[in-house]
């Protein structure tokens, strides 16, 4: 848990006399201010307010852990002057989270530039296809590709990211190529595990169309879906950057290039945007640069594709 964060929680919900507050305070969710609650009582080993429908009220452990807190707080504005004041060097550790295919074809890269600029930081990059809970999981910052971001969540768009769909000449022979998107319907077609009904849609000079797809292999990881699309399972949409190597290389087939698959957000994703450490603040200005600079990791699978 990020005690300095969960004692500015506390604070500002004593101060602002509600959750609701202390989120609107805080540009936090009311979800998350309530987890940072609960940790701190656990870390405290104590109850700090009493709730009833009409107002809140400190404990008496809450009146001792709220003196402790704003010293806490105090403390560590103190020592981020120190920091900022003297060597501009960048230390600690960060932890990343983001998919598996996302990591490798991307994120790597763009963490090893990072890296090579402030060698004395350290990054934990964690390969999850599950959305973290980023204070139950210690997550400083989440990179996602979606479209259906939560609106409570703190997101910081980056970029967007390009799709692709693709078989094997092997399933092709046998199965036949779709000609048009209508077509996908009546192939096996392999989707995310945790996109329910998948509908995969496209757009070709300004006309849209989407496609209710099924098959019978699902995954939660994009590669996975790929080396199934290899191995001539059925057909896949995937990123660009996971598939365009396949593609070039011509264990995949690219269908249907004149219609343009629905493009995703990339979004950085924390919990708040007050009293965020120093390093996290550079890092999350970097990926927004790094991303807006026509990263060479899209412009090289754009290439692989045409």
């Amino acid at each position: 848990m990020d005690r300095i964060m969960a004692a500015q929680v506390f604070v500002a919900i004593v101060e602002r006399g509600s959750m609701i507050n202390a989120a609107e305070a805080l540009n936090m969710s009311r979800a998350m201010v309530t987890r940072y609650l609960s940790e701190m009582e656990k870390w405290s080993g104590a109850r700090l307010l009493h709730r009833t429908t009409r107002k809140l009220s400190l404990t008496d452990a809450g009146e001792g852990t709220l003196l402790r807190c704003r010293k806490l707080l105090q403390l560590s504005v103190e020592m981020e002057s120190v920091a900022e004041s003297g060597d501009e060097a960048l230390r600690g550790l960060l932890r990343l989270s983001c998919s598996q295919s996302f990591g490798q074809g991307a994120v790597v890269i763009a963490v090893a530039e990072f890296l090579r600029r402030h060698p004395q930081l350290n990054i934990d990059l964690q390969l999850e296809s599950r959305a973290v809970n980023l204070v139950e999981d210690r997550i400083d910052l989440a990179l996602r590709i979606t479209n259906d971001l939560d609106p409570n969540l703190i997101a910081r768009p980056l970029s967007h990211c390009d799709s692709v769909v693709c078989a094997s000449p092997a399933y092709l022979a046998t199965h036949g190529t779709p000609r048009k998107p209508d077509d996908l319907a009546l192939h096996n077609c392999l989707t995310y595990t945790y996109f329910g009904k998948s509908l995969w849609s496209f757009e070709r000079d300004g006309k849209k169309s989407s496609v209710p797809v099924s098959g019978n292999l699902s995954a939660n990881e994009s590669l996975v879906l790929l080396t199934g699309a290899v191995e001539g399972v059925g057909i896949v949409m995937q990123p660009v950057y996971s598939a365009a190597a396949l593609i070039a290389s011509g264990q995949l087939v690219r269908l249907l290039p004149e219609w343009q698959p629905q493009s995703m957000g990339i979004f950085a994703i924390y919990s708040t945007r007050r009293q965020m450490p120093v390093a996290l603040r550079a890092l999350l200005d970097f990926l927004v640069e790094w991303f807006a600079a026509n990263p060479r990791w899209i412009k090289q699978d754009a290439q692989l594709l045409r």
